[in-house]
């Protein structure tokens, strides 16, 4: 009898032998596989891909490996026969007739690369890419054809031919089961336009995908601003249509009805949090029309009241009962406790430029803290809202424990950066143009930083800003600025000035609606009178040889030497350089829905400042000014404006000429610059010598409208207009000795040198000052064109009052100075 340990080895013996018979067989069996054709690929890459598999099997293998142009696989004689063609290889890949797409952004998406292996199915899948990127640049028509160029040693080119075409953007966006708003009113919330006469020099009618979604977010978000807590999007159908050359949108909605606020509560039930205290956080009020912006700060407002109380794991959670019958819905808030769950880390992803903590400063949470779910849905929209990058997504995962939370945010970064050129045309300023670099994300940093330079034919300039918008890593925007500028006013007055300076700003954001700016600046004012023989503007005092005429003393002979345009004696006393020395704060608040271009919402600011602190400028000033705005039909908004403005001298009676206001269209359109206010009427030339004023006040009502005709998206719109103001109060110098005897001539210190109110004197060394608060008004029609050019401004103004002057004779004199036409523009390009 065997015994157990015999069996064991006889067992392990047989084993070995099938095993070795296995392999045997295996090698065998890789041995029967016979390769052919091949001359790059090795044949036991071949035989990897059949062995193992049906014969049918491993040929489609082969032909799905893109080496081979064909493949046969035969069963002879126990034998497998693998025979092969082999694909050329790809020396390069080559791109002909693209202009409007970047060879390296088609070599981004083509999969036939140099080296690889030729396959007529990746290149025709590559064509298809290379239509899908230009059909995404606006060139929806282009064709893209493929030619392959034999080469010597077996390889080849593949040539990509493009034939780009013309530009076929968004032919149409059409809205189906609007109602409450026009389908034009829906477009002008998107920032995709539709193709027009403007197309050759904008982008914004290029059809994307991703901007479309994003503009039919603004659209939803418009609609539930305005009360339709029902509505939504049914469906969004892009089309391209060969036929028209362009893309066709169709956006169907669902708008349900407008409801208004019937009821407001606030239920705590947090221990120690008494609902009634955080009632001044509520946005919105019974009888209101439903706001979901005002529902998600009040969100956000009581979130961070009570955890400011000391329960940062309270959560506030709105409820909303609709009564479709009344049309009102009425909201409540619930706050409650919430799970005691931590935010482990905060992970953020895709920021290829923007510096982590560029994000991570608009959080108002971190590791560690309590996770609320309404505070990291307004870091989302803070972080979109910075226009740093294309998208933002935020999502949660399970952390290391029951009680953590991992927080999620992938961004992908935009361009930033603008280069522009830019050139238009003002009635003050001339023919002007600038050239401009402005970066809003610096270095990846969030800072903002601009340099420009502008020349015209009365002006020209340099200037250089910076904005750090979390200064010492808080929310205040510090920044500074530095400028010179040179103008040239003698169109309207008879002096130049070149001014050199700079300021320092600091933000302090107090709520969403107000905030304050800290504001230091010192600059020097040089201001010159030209007097040559085309501007002789100053020959009374330096006489000009071959041109002024003289006395025997070869003085100028007055008044002879003031009827050509003589500058006023107290403007002659100011050439020279004025440093200023001033700190102001500005208060602004505002409630505008749209900062470039309101409808509704009110605007208001008020800048006190102090000129004193060093420098020669010795004044006290306030001004102010308020907007109101309102739509009183769809696109047609009113507006209202008033400003007003005040300057006191500091030290003595006086103020130097180049501290007060000059005003004219700015305050009461219809009237040239510089041409209401206190006037020198004895220098012989009263059209041009303003003197400026302390105080000025002013009002302006104004209604804007479409254009109609027109298409919509061209920015043409039309206004009429009514404004009146006035400016008075000169607190200049009015003698002066200029001729160094001691004696002023012409001046009384009583009269000064109005001896009465219908004489005008011509003395030499006393100015002769028109100063009468009249009111001045004018009503008048604008056209304006909001374009891609940059926004342009036609107004066309009659004066119905004004200070008509004084008559001294020969005729009136001191009399404002009217402009009934008035255009300002410019162009980015």
């Amino acid at each position: 009898m065997m015994s157990m340990t015999g069996k064991r080895a006889r067992v392990s013996a047989t084993g070995a032998m099938i095993m070795a018979a296995a392999v045997a067989g295996g090698a065998a069996q890789a041995q029967q596989v016979v390769v052919q054709g091949n001359s790059r690929v090795d044949a036991e890459t071949v035989r990897s891909y059949v062995t193992g598999v049906s014969p049918e099997e491993g040929r489609r293998n082969l032909i799905a490996s893109g080496m081979f142009s064909d493949v046969r696989v035969a069963q002879s004689g126990g034998r497998t026969v693998v025979t092969v063609r082999e694909n050329n290889t790809i020396n390069r890949v080559v791109f002909e007739g693209n202009k409007k797409v970047e060879k390296g952004t088609l070599e981004s998406v083509v999969e036939a690369r140099s080296r690889g292996a030729f396959n007529p199915a990746v290149v025709n899948s590559d064509i298809e890419r290379i239509r899908e990127i230009y059909r995404r640049s606006g060139r929806g028509l282009a064709k893209v054809t493929y030619r392959v160029v034999d080469l010597p040693n077996g390889s080849v080119d593949i040539v990509y031919t493009i034939d780009e075409g013309d530009k076929t953007g968004i032919k149409r966006i059409q809205f189906v089961g609007n109602e409450a708003y026009s389908e034009g009113r829906l477009r002008d919330l998107m920032t995709s336009t539709e193709m027009n006469l403007l197309s050759f020099i904008k982008t914004s009618d290029v059809y994307d995908p991703d901007r479309i979604a994003a503009d039919l977010d603004l659209v939803r978000r418009y609609y539930l601003k305005n009360g339709y807590a029902d509505f939504r999007i049914v469906s969004a159908d892009a089309r391209f249509d060969e036929g028209q050359g362009g893309w066709i949108i169709t956006v169907t909605v669902d708008e349900g009805r407008q409801y208004r606020v019937g009821a407001v509560a606030i239920d705590s039930r947090v221990g120690g949090v008494d609902g009634g205290t955080l009632r001044g956080e509520i946005r919105t009020g019974v009888g209101d029309v439903y706001n979901a912006e005002d529902v998600e700060k009040t969100l956000t407002g009581v979130t961070t009241e009570v955890a400011r109380r000391g329960y940062p794991f309270a959560q506030v959670r709105p409820t909303g009962e609709r009564d479709r019958a009344t049309g009102t819905v009425s909201l409540g808030f619930i706050v409650e406790d919430g799970p005691r769950v931590y935010i482990e880390r905060v992970n953020i992803r895709g920021n290829t430029r923007t510096r982590d903590y560029v994000v991570r400063r608009e959080l108002d949470f971190a590791e560690g803290d309590a996770y609320n779910r309404v505070l990291t849905d307004r870091a989302e929209r803070r972080l979109n809202g910075l226009g740093f990058f294309k998208k933002v997504r935020f999502s949660n995962e399970p952390g290391s424990a029951p009680d953590r939370v991992i927080v999620n945010i992938d961004v992908e970064d935009q361009p930033t950066g603008s280069f522009s050129v830019a050139g238009g045309y003002s009635t003050a300023d001339g023919i002007i143009g600038e050239v401009s670099v402005s970066e809003s994300n610096f270095l990846g940093r969030g800072q903002y930083v601009r340099v420009a330079g502008s020349a015209g034919q009365y002006t020209r300039g340099i200037d250089f800003s910076f904005t750090e918008p979390y200064f010492l890593g808080y929310r205040l925007a510090a920044g500074f600025d530095v400028f010179n500028k040179y103008s040239d006013l003698t169109r309207y007055s008879r002096y130049v000035t070149d001014v050199v300076g700079g300021q320092l700003r600091l933000g302090l954001p107090i709520t969403e609606e107000f905030g304050v700016t800290l504001r230091y600046s010192i600059y020097n004012t040089d201001l010159k009178i030209p007097n040559t023989l085309r501007r002789p503007y100053n020959d009374c005092s330096f006489p000009l040889a071959g041109y002024t005429a003289i006395n025997a003393a070869g003085q100028a002979i007055y008044p002879n030497c003031a009827y050509d345009g003589e500058a006023s004696i107290a403007l002659k006393d100011s050439v020279g350089s004025t440093l200023t020395s001033l700190a102001g704060v500005t208060l602004a608040y505002s409630t505008l829905d749209n900062l470039a271009q309101p409808r509704n919402g009110f605007y208001g600011e008020l800048k006190p400042e102090f000129a004193g602190i060093g420098g020669d400028s010795k004044f006290f000033r306030v001004t102010t000014e308020a907007r109101y705005y309102k739509e009183i039909w769809e696109d047609v908004v009113g507006f209202v404006r008033f400003q007003a403005g005040h300057v006191q001298p500091t030290e003595g009676n006086t103020l130097r000429i180049t501290d007060q206001f000059f005003l004219g269209p700015s305050l009461v359109r219809g009237f040239a610059p510089n041409g209401i206010g206190p006037r020198d009427v004895g220098s012989g030339d009263a059209r041009s010598n303003a003197l400026g004023g302390t105080t000025y006040v002013g009002g302006t009502l104004e209604v804007q409208f479409p254009i109609w005709g027109l298409p919509r998206d061209l920015g043409l719109k039309g206004a009429v207009f009514a404004d009146a103001g006035t400016l008075f109060g000169y607190k200049g110098r009015r003698a002066f000795d200029v001729n160094g005897d001691g004696i002023i001539n012409g001046f009384s210190p009583v009269a000064g040198c109005n001896f009465n109110a219908f004489t005008v004197g011509v003395e030499p060394e006393c100015v002769n000052v028109r100063d009468k608060p009249t009111l001045r008004s004018s009503v008048g029609a604008s056209i304006l064109w909001n374009s891609p050019l940059g926004p342009i401004r036609f107004d066309y103004a009659y004066a119905l009052t004004k200070d008509e002057g004084v008559f001294n004779g020969l005729g009136r004199v001191g009399k404002d100075q009217t402009q009934a036409f008035r255009f300002s523009g410019g162009s980015r390009f």
